[in-house]
């Protein structure tokens, strides 16, 4: 995955599209990925671990679909469950309630089964008494845990997380994690990023090493982790 960065400040998009249309506009390349390759089989829990700015983000991004690679190819067999930017989507000015709808219709989620569903959401994220108040008076905590439960309102083929086992407080981080157990144990297929080598042990069988975008190893989640951990020590 290829970026075009550009070197010149503009302050607003008519100076932007005046300098691009004089070919005054400079970039630098910068690759987020390059040279990825793995597969992974049914019923795989993946962790994507590396330091910030390795490219674990881009790669589910990529991998659901949000963006398209600049060169090669992705294949994917199943259904995918991305949980990547919780609660992005929603629509400040709709209430908890409405954004359930507008939410879960963007993850593909018919409205007859939204309505059947509604409760339970509502009862999991823990905010029944602001549930029909506008979204921008919701804490950031509060928005993130509402996007959770509607995500993981269905037990998908391919489920993918970027580091959103740290939603809300305490208790509900352990009653997150409690989903996600139970979700895994229908055996699907996971990929999950997160800076804590801990919960990617927990949670998955295999890992895959990132570093400045490079490919460094894939195996085991005890293997990589422990070379990981070393590496940064």
């Amino acid at each position: 995955m290829k970026f075009n960065m550009s070197k010149e400040k503009t302050d607003n998009l008519k100076e932007y599209v005046i300098k691009f249309l004089k070919r005054q506009l400079k970039f630098q390349q910068f690759w987020a990925l390059k040279d990825i390759s793995f597969e992974v089989e049914k019923g795989d829990r993946i962790g994507v671990i590396g330091l910030n700015g390795a490219g674990k983000s881009t790669l589910l991004k990529l991998i659901s679909g949000v963006m398209k690679p600049t060169q090669g190819k992705i294949e994917i067999h199943g259904s995918i469950v991305p949980l990547l930017e919780l609660g992005s989507g929603f629509d400040p000015d709709y209430t908890g309630r409405e954004n359930i709808f507008l939410n879960g219709a963007l993850l593909g989620y018919s409205k007859s089964f939204l309505e059947s569903k509604v409760e339970e959401i509502i009862e999991f994220s823990e905010i029944e008494d602001f549930i029909d108040v506008p979204l921008k008076n919701y804490s950031s905590g509060m928005r993130a845990r509402l996007g959770f439960s509607i995500a993981t309102t269905v037990t998908p083929e391919i489920l993918i997380l970027d580091e959103v086992l740290s939603v809300g407080d305490a208790k509900f981080q352990e009653k997150s994690r409690e989903k996600m157990q139970s979700l895994l144990g229908g055996k699907i297929t996971l990929l999950f990023v997160s800076h804590s080598v801990d919960h990617v042990k927990n949670l998955c069988n295999k890992a895959i090493w990132l570093e400045k975008g490079q490919l460094i190893m894939q195996g085991p989640v005890d293997e990589v982790c422990d070379a990981y951990t070393k590496s940064i020590t």
